[in-house]
């Protein structure tokens, strides 16, 4: 008889769920870049022009639109136009909740 370990997933739940696998490992690797993380947890918490990002980062705005592509590519971000501003926003829920367990392990004061 099999047991099962509680919070470990079989091989065929495994292969059920690759596409969700890659994504994972894509959003995982852009975000291990330490000026993207400090995007990502600056954006947490709603959406941001692009210099509310560099006050919080600080770095300069060439460097942030870099890494906002990058973001925005791996399709970590979404963005939207506001007259001569650009609004960024974590487009996806699962990336939120990971940045907000990130933030709970690593950035709590106790």
């Amino acid at each position: 008889m099999e047991t099962e370990t509680p919070g470990v997933v079989d091989g065929e739940q495994l292969l059920a769920h690759a596409a969700d696998i890659e994504i994972a490992s894509r959003s995982l690797k852009a975000m291990s870049h330490p000026l993207r993380l400090k995007i990502l947890c600056t954006l947490g918490s709603g959406e941001a022009c692009v210099q509310g990002i560099v006050d919080n980062v600080g770095t300069s705005q060439s460097n942030i639109s870099q890494h906002l592509a990058i973001l925005r590519d791996k399709g970590i971000l979404s963005s939207r136009k506001d007259a001569n501003k650009v609004y960024y926003r974590v487009g996806d829920e699962r990336t939120l909740r990971l940045i907000g367990m990130m933030q709970e392990v690593f950035c709590s004061t106790g």
